[in-house]
């Protein structure tokens, strides 16, 4: 029991240690691309900068504003660094390195994205402010345009595998990764977990030069640290889920399984923050004309022909 507690307790840790670390190496990549310096006059090459970040983060005032709703002003930041955060101990290493083996786990992830946008919510509403309120109302409006093929775009792997499992779905690409049949699918789902992260160009809810950071506009230290970190944990989450539902999980020759998880993963990753570096914010009319008019219609074609292929079958 202690064991399980502390191994547990262990890995969470970790967890939320790279979900910290992510925000330094996102600026050091950012630098790269951008040719020019990231952050690195704090140790060496910049690598003492996260301790850095966290000292100024703990020692600021632990603000509530008189005007907001506090209840929900505290609850708002604990749902968004806790409801991706439990996803994690859903996701499977290897064939015999996980936390917990959920028979529903694909579900479990849909849900408790659905309930990451109550924490944007609660944030915009509770804190009396009009720029606060804008960016939730867009955040709710991107998120739930988003979700409808967040979830369809994953139907025609779950239909292949016959399994909600995310085991059984990672073994069902034994022979083929789901990204060669599931192309479409595979598209959509990036854009769409784009989106349920908040990740540039889908970062409207809290653009700085329109709404002046948006729904957490009047947080602080560290309620506004579980905001931050929330979000690099959630970019982890939906990495580890791309991986697993397309790009074969922990399958790959020569290396340990654990490994090539951890690769993919990590490229998936980059290439969120490459997307950050290289593409323009478009307008917020154009982001839901996208994901209404664009990829919805893409996401029905998929699962029909998925449908249509497995039943000829």
């Amino acid at each position: 029991m202690i064991y399980c507690f502390l191994h547990i307790f262990c890995t969470v840790l970790i967890i939320v240690f790279f979900g910290a670390m992510l925000s330094f190496i996102e600026r050091r990549l950012l630098g790269l691309f951008q040719n020019r310096y990231g952050p690195n006059r704090v140790g060496w090459f910049g690598s003492l900068q996260l301790i850095a970040d966290m000292i100024k983060m703990l020692f600021k005032e632990d603000w509530i504003p008189t005007f907001s709703r506090s209840l929900l002003f505290v609850v708002a930041p604990i749902i968004a660094f806790i409801s991706l955060l439990l996803v994690m101990v859903d996701i499977p290493w290897d064939n015999n390195t996980y936390i917990i083996d959920l028979n529903i786990g694909i579900l479990f992830f849909l849900i408790m994205s659905a309930l990451s946008v109550y924490s944007i919510l609660f944030a915009g509403w509770s804190s009396n402010n009009k720029y606060a309120l804008l960016g939730a109302i867009r955040a709710i409006a991107q998120t739930l345009s988003y979700e409808v093929f967040l979830g369809l775009s994953i139907m025609g792997v779950i239909i292949k595998a016959h399994s909600f499992n995310l085991i059984d779905i990672v073994n069902s690409q034994q022979y083929i990764w789901n990204i060669i049949p599931q192309f479409f699918g595979f598209m959509t789902f990036l854009v769409a977990g784009l989106a349920l992260c908040h990740r540039h160009p889908f970062d409207q809810p809290e653009s700085e030069q329109e709404l002046a950071d948006g729904y957490h506009i009047e947080y602080s230290g560290m309620k506004f640290g579980m905001f931050f970190i929330g979000q690099y944990l959630s970019m982890m989450v939906t990495s580890a889920i791309i991986t697993i539902m397309f790009l074969g999980g922990w399958f790959g020759p020569w290396l340990p399984g654990y490994i090539w998880f951890l690769l993919k993963n990590i490229v998936c990753i980059v290439f969120f923050i490459l997307l950050r570096a290289a593409l323009p914010r478009p307008r917020y009319d154009q982001i839901l004309y996208f994901g209404w008019i664009i990829c919805l219609p893409i996401t029905l074609l998929n699962l029909i022909f998925t449908a249509f292929f497995v039943l000829l079958h």
